[in-house]
């Protein structure tokens, strides 16, 4: 501290007070910038996620409705089963002229003239490619609609649905949009009656994958997802919690066990497309297992997770105060009877907190299933894990290729319900750590 004599007063005058001001003000502005830098961080995140949220939402609410058109189908036995062998020969049901009986509603509906091919040929294109399929289907389930006329709801086709939900700009010129001005006045026309209206689109969570966008769905997928979910919880937690265990509580410190530890951290960082070349070297060209199998699938995303679990358990038993120990072994417990009956209870919530975080990242990969071949065209759900399927990342990535527009909002929509279930996870995990959670 320096001091000075004033010439005039013949008084001695400090100057600390005034450098510890200036300090003062010097931190505290230090800690306003510190403050505003980290709210300017989190509020540039918040708007980038804003942004991306916006985008796929907007692009991707409107795959949860579908347009649908009524009609009075014909079930003409002329036409299904002229010759009334459906008795003795069923595959007369399965081969018979159902787009006919889709075309004769339409013409009867639009009031067409039936020799006009040109308007005979828009007005049945309105329909999904699909809807014989549909209507085949109904008369093997039910022959007895054959000679009946049944109002049935069918999908309208992809095309029709994009302009009917306005995502076709229907001011553009027709040579330049596959939807032309007829198709447009009939659409209106049917609107206005009631016979084309929205629907909450069921197919999405239910059909396979298709090529026709409007027939499209993530029931394959979905159930491809629980299965690899399945598979990884029932071999990583358990695998992962006793590694941990081990390695915290009665492993010896030396070398091997830092070089472990170390492999592990390294393991935890390794990027997942790895993963993906170590399954298709090992299971799958080793073992022989099938490819775009659940199965091969859930062990390579067991591989991924597994430091991840470790990690997290790891760090979950060593938030346990060491009070806790010391007292169940002073009170003649064994080693293993504190571990088990005293450490991991009180662990578990970070442990569970792991793991719902670790399913959490399998569930969104998508290279390591793509090395595997989970990337390939699946229609059928698959009943077991040995089938062929495929998972919720990897329908985005093969509807986000497709060249339709409609799959756009598909592919969105599939990015919604994926999101969707990364949210839940996420939640589970606050949800479980706040259940079991105790304060010291």
């Amino acid at each position: 501290m320096t001091d000075i004599v004033s010439p005039v007063q013949g008084v001695v005058v400090s100057k600390a007070p005034e450098r510890r001001d200036i300090g003062l003000k010097s931190r505290y502005a230090a800690e306003r910038r510190f403050r505003a830098y980290g709210i300017a961080a989190i509020s540039f995140g918040l708007i980038f996620l804003a942004i991306l949220l916006t985008s796929v939402i907007s692009k991707g609410y409107t795959a949860f409705q579908q347009t649908a058109i009524m009609l009075p189908i014909e079930f003409s036995e002329k036409t299904i089963d002229p010759n009334n062998k459906r008795a003795t020969d069923p595959s007369v049901l399965i081969a018979a002229n159902y787009p006919v009986l889709i075309r004769d509603a339409m013409i009867k509906t639009l009031n067409l003239n039936a020799s006009s091919r040109p308007d005979v040929r828009d007005a049945t294109a309105m329909i999904s490619k699909g809807a014989p399929i549909q209507l085949r289907d109904m008369v093997v389930a039910d022959p007895s609609l054959i000679g009946k006329t049944v109002n049935v709801t069918l999908l309208a086709d992809a095309n029709i649905d994009s302009a009917n939900k306005g995502q076709i700009d229907l001011k553009v010129d027709e040579k330049n949009r596959k939807v032309n001005d007829k198709q447009v006045g009939w659409m209106h026309q049917l609107a206005a009656s009631g016979t084309l209206h929205k629907q909450f689109n069921t197919g999405l969570f239910v059909n396979g994958n298709s090529s026709r966008p409007e027939a499209a769905g993530l029931g394959v997928a979905l159930i491809g997802s629980l299965y690899l979910m399945l598979i990884v919880l029932v071999l990583a937690l358990p695998i992962g919690v006793a590694a941990s265990i081990y390695l915290e509580e009665f492993a010896p410190k030396n070398k091997l066990t830092d070089l472990i530890e170390v492999n592990i951290n390294n393991l935890a960082a390794v990027p997942s497309i790895v993963y993906g070349l170590l399954g298709l070297a090992v299971f799958i060209n080793f073992a022989g297992l099938p490819r775009s199998a659940s199965l091969v699938g859930g062990l390579v995303l067991t591989l991924m997770t597994l430091p991840t679990i470790i990690i997290a358990t790891r760090a979950a038993l060593r938030a346990v105060p060491p009070s806790i120990r010391a007292a169940a072994l002073g009170l003649g417990a064994s080693k293993m009877q504190m571990v088990f009956h005293h450490v991991l209870p009180l662990a578990m919530p970070g442990i569970l907190t792991g793991t719902i975080i670790g399913l959490a990242h399998a569930l969104g990969e998508t290279a390591p299933l793509l090395l595997i071949g989970m990337v390939a065209f699946v229609a059928n759900a698959p009943a077991t894990p040995m089938d062929p399927s495929t998972a919720l990342p990897v329908q985005v990535y093969m509807w986000a290729n497709e060249a339709e527009r409609a799959f756009v909002e598909r592919t969105s929509g599939a990015i919604i319900v994926l999101l969707l279930f990364l949210i839940v996870m996420n939640f589970g995990a606050i949800l479980l750590r706040r259940r079991f959670e105790r304060r010291w």
